[in-house]
């Protein structure tokens, strides 16, 4: 019996076989759906934005960090922080720092070296935005007539904005906004959509960027004259901030006084907008805001970060580096405008989370130089501090060369760290071993030189072991960077006033010391792993980032993506819509009315 009804099993399974093995085989219809994983493309930011804060020292965030509740402390929670972000080269501008930061490259390769230098063809101080071609022209919103020229024609290689625009068949909209030519010039490299600064009370463009009507209605709507008559006061308790009431060696603009509150009201007893309530604009919190509404309106009228391609938007705030020169980085003019720039941020970001998506765009915020402090205020604390004349330097070599018969003027020009030597006087100097050692003794002995470099020394990035050697090095560009370099002693500003004049400004920067190279470094958004990192860093960095993110290849090489901040390309999932059923953000206000 048992091996009976084993033996009917058996047929039984064995029929079962054959059965299956008839039907023929149909795969699931989502099998036939799924394409292979080798065809995915790699998912991409939907829109990159770039803030750069002038004369940001990257140990303000360390500073200040616990006062902010809007943009910066967000930035610093939810993203990646670099602590150790610094410019490796010496010539810390703002021209210089904004070209780094959008091409990725040191000067030594984009050829911005300085704000300005001495052009040796023409024997005059050029911009470094200046163009000669007659057919550029500058043009205003609002009915403005701005003089000059300005664009990106002597930056050597394009902006990551202009690769972008160009390896993705011309789908992304570069805008670009700032106080300064010199940063949204650089920002946005050779061409863009819009690239907006603000000249003489008016906002302004040149004929290569074009002009924008969204630009031209908000110029008419909230014009900076409009804030004739407010005052910037304390954000904060008094007793929350760090600093004296006055700070010391302050120059504050025309009108205001060493304390706060500060009245946006021109010359004493004007009564209407001049230059002087212009240049108080420019050094106010309002001046942030009116660029953080261009930037929302840009958002806005142009759909960025809705098209099929990457947008790329970029605010230079350039307030924090004309307050730092005047009350330099002891003051509570710093720290009060740092809180103001924290809530514009805020704002800022929830407008682009409601109308981009959270996570669909990453930030980048950097800085383009630091400062030093004002040398009176260093002078307090016992350490060797104080002016480096660059008039009476240019005096002192003049008069060693007197005995060696170079006609006067042997120098043409000093500007910052660059001296510039008279057509053919440097080359018979090469020749001359005297002469040229007279001339470097005689500039090492003014009070406050630290070293003289020599052009040749500096030639194509010779390997060394001096910080300071190397730096001058990077910032190096042939027929653009002086004959000779200064490097200051530390906490020695370099200061070209007119020996017998008062200096106009409390400090400035553009030095190879760490109080003008360390700026920080923080990204945020679609790609980035948040966290605090260590490892030695430059804002060059940031260009091949947001490269690395967009799938685009860069010119340079000066910079590398900070690989460590970044997710792993299976964690990255497709932008979506900003669609999501979110509460509208809340705007944070400002205090000031």
């Amino acid at each position: 019996m048992f091996r009976l009804a084993n033996s009917i099993k058996q047929r039984t399974i064995t029929a079962l076989l054959l059965l299956a093995m008839a039907i023929p085989f149909s795969p699931p219809a989502v099998a036939q759906s799924t394409p292979p994983a080798a065809s995915k493309s790699f998912a991409k930011p939907k829109l990159v934005v770039l803030l750069v804060v002038d004369q940001m020292r990257g140990d303000y965030v360390d500073k200040f960090l616990g006062q902010w509740t809007g943009g910066l402390k967000r930035l610093v929670e939810e993203g990646a922080w670099f602590r150790d972000a610094a410019y490796p080269y010496a010539a810390t501008e703002t021209c210089v720092g904004h070209a780094t930061i959008s091409t990725g490259a040191f000067p030594a390769t984009h050829g911005m070296v300085a704000n300005a230098w001495w052009d040796r063809k023409e024997q005059k101080m050029v911009t470094c935005t200046a163009d000669p071609d007659p057919s550029v022209k500058n043009t205003g919103y609002a009915g403005a007539t701005p003089k000059g020229a300005d664009t990106a024609w002597r930056m050597a290689v394009p902006s990551f904005a202009e690769e972008l625009k160009f390896q993705t068949s011309g789908g992304t909209r570069i805008v670009t906004f700032s106080l300064k030519a010199r940063a949204a010039i650089t920002m946005a490299g050779h061409k863009a959509d819009a690239a907006t600064w603000f000249d003489g009370g008016a906002w302004v463009t040149s004929s290569p960027y074009g002009t924008l009507p969204f630009i031209e209605e908000q110029a008419k709507s909230h014009p900076a004259k409009a804030d004739f008559g407010k005052t910037w006061s304390l954000s904060l308790p008094e007793s929350a901030y760090w600093y004296d009431e006055k700070a010391v060696g302050a120059v504050p603009p025309e009108g205001w006084n060493l304390t706060f509150p500060h009245p946006l009201r021109g010359k004493s007893g004007v009564g209407e907008p001049d230059s002087s309530f212009y240049e108080q604009w420019a050094s106010s919190p309002y001046a942030d805001t009116a660029l953080t509404e261009l930037a929302e309106k840009a958002v806005d009228a142009l759909n960025l970060g809705k098209a099929a391609g990457t947008d790329f938007l970029a605010v230079s705030y350039s307030s924090v580096d004309y307050v730092g020169h005047e009350f330099g980085p002891r003051s509570r003019e710093i720290q009060d405008i740092l809180v103001r720039l924290d809530k514009d941020l805020g704002n800022l970001f929830a407008h682009l989370d409601q109308k981009v998506g959270r996570g669909n765009y990453v930030v980048a915020l950097s800085a383009d130089h630091g400062v030093v402090p004002i040398p009176e205020d260093m002078q307090k604390t016992g350490a060797d501090a104080g002016l480096l004349h660059l008039p009476e330097v240019q005096e002192r070599i003049e008069k060693a060369l007197e005995p060696f018969n170079y006609a006067k003027p042997a120098v043409a020009r000093i500007s910052g760290s660059d001296i510039y030597f008279a057509p053919g006087v440097y080359d018979k100097l090469q020749q001359d071993h005297a002469a040229l050692q007279a001339a470097l003794d005689a500039a090492l002995a003014q009070p406050g030189v630290a070293a003289i470099y020599r052009a040749e020394e500096l030639r194509d990035r010779p390997a060394t072991q001096s910080p300071a050697h190397r730096a001058f090095a990077h910032s190096y560009f042939p027929g653009r960077s002086g004959d000779l370099f200064i490097l200051p002693k530390p906490y020695w500003l370099l200061d070209g006033t007119p020996i017998g004049k008062q200096r106009s400004y409390g400090t400035g920067h553009g030095v190879p010391y760490n109080y003008d190279q360390h700026v920080p470094v923080l990204l945020m958004g679609f790609g980035i792993q948040p966290g605090q990192y260590f490892q030695p860093v430059t804002p060059a960095d940031i260009a091949p980032t947001f490269a690395a993110l967009c799938g685009i290849t860069l010119a340079s090489r000066d910079g590398h993506a900070l690989s460590e901040a970044l997710k792993k390309p299976s964690e990255l999932r497709a932008p979506a819509h900003a669609t999501s059923p979110r509460p509208a953000p809340v705007r944070i206000p400002n205090k000031n009315p």
